[in-house]
């Protein structure tokens, strides 16, 4: 299989707690992002010390609580299932903190990481400050949940949205990379996709290609997987009769979101 494509571990890791993805900086291909899911049972408690890292929680499914030093923040959440579509809580957590999730219900939790030498203010981003954009025409329609991006100053190098894509629809299309330290015409970031479909036993398939074609993979994917773009370009496709949601987190040398579409189908923006 793909070290690009990253299945479910299921991995109970204390009482209450289980490991779903543990994607770090050292057994991924990616420098600048790391990237774990834990589902928590109510009352279980997941504590982690950040070094020179910083770390976005989100809260993906289910209420959670979240500590960090002195600062508490209860009952974060606003959904079930991630396709209700509605913007969901999230805590920043700069470097050298320590932070615990607990879970208030049960619930499932994303942890978005990436290197940070400069310590910042936590901050809690609220549900209701998070801006929702639709982006796209015809069969390129997409809605986005601006978690971190690359316009708020919360954060040293991390970008995270939510991304939701119909049945029949493509995403992250026409093909885009960003993946050259070339501003102000595009930048390096590398990326993480973390799938869900609905209903859950659907899927999607997602490319990831450079243009000398050192990477080209075409993966399958599944509820709960986690596909990484070190490089390239890396368009999503959803079958009909299914829905699509990931969650990107994105980080590089420079926090900006600059890319560059595939030459070959940017004609498609013309139509």
């Amino acid at each position: 299989m793909s070290r690009l494509l990253q299945k479910p571990m299921k991995k109970n890791q204390s009482k209450g707690v289980t490991l779903v993805h543990d994607l770090t900086l050292e057994n991924s291909p990616l420098e600048y992002v790391g990237f774990k899911v834990i589902d928590l049972s109510p009352g279980a408690k997941y504590t982690e010390s950040l070094s020179k890292t910083e770390c976005c929680i989100v809260a993906l499914t289910g209420k959670i609580h979240v500590t960090v030093g002195s600062e508490k923040f209860r009952n974060l959440g606003t959904r079930e299932n991630v396709f209700e579509k509605m913007p969901t809580d999230s805590v920043y957590v700069s470097n050298d903190q320590t932070f615990q999730v607990e879970g208030a219900t049960a619930a499932r939790v994303a942890l978005c990481y990436s290197p940070s030498q400069d310590q910042l203010p936590t901050k809690h981003i609220k549900a209701s400050d998070v801006a929702v954009e639709n982006r796209g025409i015809l069969s390129n329609k997409r809605m986005v949940h601006n978690i971190l991006p690359d316009s708020d100053p919360t954060a040293n190098s991390l970008l995270v949205v939510e991304v939701y894509t119909e049945n029949g629809n493509w995403s992250s299309y026409p093909p885009h990379k960003h993946d050259q330290d070339n501003l102000p015409d595009e930048s390096f970031l590398e990326e993480s996709y973390y799938h869900e479909m609905n209903p859950p036993q659907g899927f999607v398939f997602q490319r990831v290609y450079t243009d000398d074609r050192s990477i080209d993979e075409t993966m399958t994917v599944e509820n709960s997987d986690v596909v990484l773009v070190p490089a390239g370009y890396h368009p999503v496709g959803v079958p009909d009769g299914y829905k699509s949601y990931y969650l990107n987190v994105m980080a590089g040398p420079t926090r900006i979101w600059k890319f560059h579409n595939d030459p070959d189908h940017e004609w498609i923006l013309k139509r």
